[in-house]
């Protein structure tokens, strides 16, 4: 992995700085629909946080535009097919064997009943089943059978997705070779207050996994979490990371902390709702091509506050009742709140949402 992708870095000289800024500042800059980039500047996209609210919502929506059909999501169904007695100790999780969630711990589910919650989310409108795991990393007859989840989510036609901890290369390959679309391992927050979180791993470890997962040839799902008492600095952090990876996550999920009693973000007070829209519209400037999906904390959301994520540049969500471990919107309100937008889901046929 480029080292690059972690560090701090400042424009030099200050001439190149100034004419970036300029054009990070100029909200009516023509927006090249090959325009991607690897070497975002931490002080380019503090600028673009920065930016008058209404200024970088437009900027975000044009850059939207040129690369995505406006009005259209693309919708995934997330089931936790192993809950519960991670080790880890990561702060926000209330699946930790460390804290006291009153979570009951359930052990990995048959095929065929994944199967069957796989077949039912493709009849609600879901295009991508995605199947999440608590462990630090699968062990190897753990992998077995995950792998025969997913061709059973394969023969039904649709996307894989699947989240199961830190990968090795060898497992990356095998996921692979089953026929895993994408796999999801999010970097969380920025580099320096990853260990305020996180410490039985530190960041590098995201970031192997990250480069075994994009070598054997699967798709990237990354991205983070915010209210979790990081700064503004550390959102702008984050995003700099995840744009200047060597190749862009095809998918970038942006959660916001649902608070759990018994982790020790129990009593984290919320982002600023603005904070978070701008979280987004910030991914989708750096990252034009990636999916950027409503992910953790939409069961909080106002649907007024959706509306301006997805004008923001938010064009993917989960759907059903459950994300992991807590609260989703229900299906019903996601249909009724998509017909009101005039949203259609991509790839699915226009009755499953708008029933």
């Amino acid at each position: 992995m480029n080292a690059a992708a972690i560090t701090t870095t400042t424009t030099n000289p200050a001439t190149t700085a100034a004419a970036k800024n300029a054009s990070v500042n100029n909200v009516s800059a023509p927006v090249a629909a090959d325009d991607i980039r690897n070497d975002w500047q931490l002080d380019e996209v503090e600028a673009l946080f920065a930016l008058p609210f209404q200024d970088l919502l437009f900027r975000a929506q044009t850059v939207h535009r040129a690369h995505h059909a406006p009005n259209t999501v693309q919708v995934s169904t997330l089931l936790s097919v192993k809950t519960g007695a991670c080790p880890e100790d990561c702060a926000y999780c209330p699946q930790s064997v460390r804290y006291d969630t009153g979570l009951d711990r359930e052990a990995l589910l048959a095929v065929a009943d994944v199967a069957a919650r796989a077949k039912a989310a493709r009849e609600a409108g879901a295009t991508r089943f995605c199947m999440g795991a608590a462990w630090r990393s699968p062990k190897k007859r753990d992998l077995e059978v995950i792998t025969a989840m997913i061709r059973e989510v394969k023969s039904l036609g649709l996307e894989s997705c699947a989240t199961l901890g830190m990968l090795s290369h060898e497992q990356a390959k095998e996921l692979h070779d089953a026929g895993l679309d994408y796999y999801n391992h999010n970097i969380d927050t920025s580099p320096e207050f990853y260990g305020k979180i996180i410490t039985t791993h530190d960041f590098k470890d995201r970031l192997d996994t990250l480069e075994a997962v994009r070598e054997a040839g699967m798709n990237v799902c990354c991205g983070g979490i915010v209210g979790m008492g990081e700064t503004a600095r550390d959102r702008a952090r984050m995003l700099q990371v995840l744009a200047n990876l060597p190749q862009h996550p095809e998918s970038v999920p942006i959660n916001q902390l649902v608070a759990v009693p018994g982790t020790p973000l129990a009593d984290q007070s919320p982002i600023d709702p603005l904070d978070f829209v701008r979280t987004i519209a910030v991914a989708r400037i750096l990252m034009p091509c990636s999916a950027v999906r409503l992910s953790a904390g939409r069961e909080k959301m106002s649907d007024e506050l959706q509306a301006l994520a997805f004008f923001a540049g938010a064009n993917s969500i989960f759907y059903g009742e459950k994300l992991l471990t807590t609260g989703n919107p229900d299906i019903e309100h996601d249909r009724a709140l998509l017909t009101r937008l005039g949203i259609q889901a991509a790839g699915a046929a226009p009755t499953a949402l708008h029933a």
